[in-house]
């Protein structure tokens, strides 16, 4: 390719990179707010989740329109194709985790009668399930694969935080019959939480694939001992 070319096609790569990165920053403020939501009886921060998410999908739609384009245009190989194809599947996690993020927000309206109490239980796993999504995102701006990898290893730590509000709102449940419907948009928001954990960690794994060629080795950690829970909430 001519040095034109060449500069052409890597402005282009930029695009997308940058398309990336602005979705990455709408997805975790529909994240912020779905977990500011579940804390305080706030529709207005549930209603920004919610609508941010049109944002999210317009940004998707983009982000794979643009790399079908290149894909066409300039046949890419090797380093380059594996760009465009991460990009692509990082880009459909931060989509995944914009619709639990809205999900999660749905359940905070629905919750008029909530315990403030209660819903406290879920704030150490939206936390953590923030700051993973953040962490990710920085890992991504900056192909930092050992941040990435960090992000990784802390899926384990989510999946043991899941268990322990699974089995405390369980309890609360048996123990205070009134308080079921409460509870079970609770248990529903703690499992989109843990599954954002899920889709922070896809995304490490492939920002690593982007950046060194290869993938983390070996299984990924996993406590999640609620199996029979649904992988996605709507």
């Amino acid at each position: 390719m001519s040095e034109h070319t060449v500069r052409a096609y890597d402005e282009e790569l930029g695009e997308l990179r940058s398309l990336i990165n602005s979705m990455g920053a709408v997805v975790l403020e529909q994240v912020d707010a779905a977990g500011d939501a579940l804390q305080q009886p706030d529709s207005d921060l549930a209603e920004q989740a919610i609508q941010k998410d049109l944002t999210v999908d317009s940004l998707f739609r983009e982000i794979e329109e643009k790399a079908i384009r290149m894909i066409a245009k300039r046949q890419p190989v090797a380093g380059d194709l594996r760009a465009i194809m991460a990009s692509v599947k990082i880009a459909a996690d931060l989509e995944r985790i914009g619709d639990l993020a809205k999900n999660t927000a749905k359940r905070s309206v629905a919750m008029a009668d909530r315990n403030t109490r209660l819903a406290g239980v879920v704030i150490p796993i939206g936390a953590l399930a923030r700051d993973a999504v953040r962490s990710v995102l920085d890992a991504f701006r900056h192909s930092d694969s050992a941040a990435a990898l960090a992000v990784w290893t802390c899926d384990e730590e989510l999946d043991e935080l899941y268990n322990a509000v699974f089995r405390e709102l369980l309890t609360y449940m048996l123990e205070n019959p009134r308080m079921i419907g409460t509870c079970t948009h609770l248990l529903f928001a703690s499992k989109n939480m843990e599954r954002i954990g899920d889709h922070a960690t896809n995304i490490a794994e492939n920002i690593c694939y982007l950046v060194d060629g290869k993938a983390p080795s070996g299984p990924r950690p996993k406590k999640d001992t609620t199996a029979s829970q649904p992988e996605a909430i709507i």
